[in-house]
């Protein structure tokens, strides 16, 4: 009797739980779609691992999935390596670095960097107008502009500048114009105005003008070799130098001579007389405001040109002033004094040798 009730009872709730069912089932499938149900999971997830989600198959997920470790740690599930992948990382290479096609690259991105380092890059020299004032004298009225010389590609600590008026480029062309006539007839020069040579716009048009005058003029070798253009930017300086030594203005004249130096060094002629003269100039400076380390630096450099040359008006001064300041400074002066011995035992008998500073005063700078 227990056994039949039982198993009517059965039957009962198995209907019923199929009817229940059936009724669930078509209400679900008409509010709650599957695909809505999984969207929104999908955008939850996307939401906690602040990315995007993209959609792909099934084992591209996964492929995804040990990608991207730090997802997978901030979910609580760690990444999981298969394959030749998993021993890669369990230490058969070590780190990335150590990989092959890595440590590859790395030297290839090194050898490249080593031939750059050693690769010599053209460098061009740049004028650039830094400043135009108007100056006002008794009997004219002028402007005044500062040109720096800027090599291109390098640094610059100390600028090399001159300030010139309008004159004075008008003359360095009339006299570039008479000896290089076919050279300089395509080289265009700003031309005088009668008024308005004061306002902003003519002092800046002048000044570009200006700048691609000395430009075009340093592109032809023979022109920028030539004395003509040289002195147009440091001869000037070289009159005010040694001026201003002669008067014992040592410290107004250091900073001129070494301007003069810088000019000559950004213009390439660092082995003429006029940088012998500057290097003198220099030498006898420091040394007489007891710079005495400096003075020894620039007869060493001048006494390095003057390797070559069997004789010299500036080579026995130069080696006396270096033996008196190697002597101070304490370095060795052997070498000078052999040198200085030689030039007194090849020249004339008892001819006494003019100090540096005697040298400086008396060159003409004309």
């Amino acid at each position: 009797m227990a056994a039949r009730i039982l198993h009517r009872l059965r039957h009962a709730l198995a209907g019923e739980g199929g009817r229940e069912e059936r009724a669930h089932g078509g209400s679900e499938a008409e509010d709650f779609p599957e695909s809505s149900e999984l969207e929104d999971d999908t955008e939850g997830l996307s939401t906690r691992l602040s990315g995007t989600l993209s959609f792909t198959s099934h084992e591209e997920e996964e492929d995804e999935n040990e990608e991207e470790e730090g997802a997978g740690e901030e979910l609580g599930e760690p990444a999981q390596a298969t394959g030749a992948a998993a021993g890669a990382e369990d230490g058969e290479w070590g780190s990335a670095a150590e990989r092959p096609g890595s440590s590859l690259l790395t030297r290839q991105l090194q050898e490249l960097w080593r031939k750059s380092r050693g690769s010599l890059v053209p460098q061009r020299l740049l004028f650039e107008v830094t400043s135009a004032s108007v100056v006002n004298e008794r009997s004219s009225k002028y402007v005044l502009y500062t040109i720096y010389l800027i090599r291109s590609g390098q640094f610059d600590k100390a600028p090399a500048a001159i300030t010139r008026r309008y004159s004075d480029f008008e003359r360095l062309n009339r006299r570039l114009r008479c000896r290089f006539g076919c050279d300089m007839a395509g080289i265009a020069f700003p031309r005088k105005r009668l008024r308005r040579n004061f306002t902003a716009e003519t002092i800046a048009k002048r000044s570009r003008a200006f700048e691609q005058f000395l430009s075009h003029l340093h592109s032809i070798a023979e022109i920028r070799r030539s004395p003509e253009f040289l002195e147009f930017f440091f001869l000037q300086d070289l009159r005010v130098a040694q001026r201003l030594t002669c008067t014992g203005m040592y410290r107004e004249a250091l900073a001129t001579w070494a301007n003069a130096y810088r000019l000559q060094d950004r213009l390439g002629v660092c082995s003429s007389g006029r940088f012998l003269l500057t290097l003198a100039g220099l030498a006898v400076c420091h040394q007489e405001l007891d710079e005495l380390g400096e003075a020894h630096g620039c007869c060493e450099q001048a006494l390095q040109l003057l390797e070559a040359q069997g004789s010299h008006p500036l080579l026995g001064p130069f080696l006396q002033a270096h033996i008196h300041l190697a002597w101070k400074v304490g370095k060795d002066k052997r070498r000078s004094e052999a040198r200085l011995q030689d030039l007194r035992e090849a020249g004339p008998p008892l001819q006494p040798q003019p100090t540096l500073k005697e040298c400086l005063i008396k060159e003409p700078l004309e």
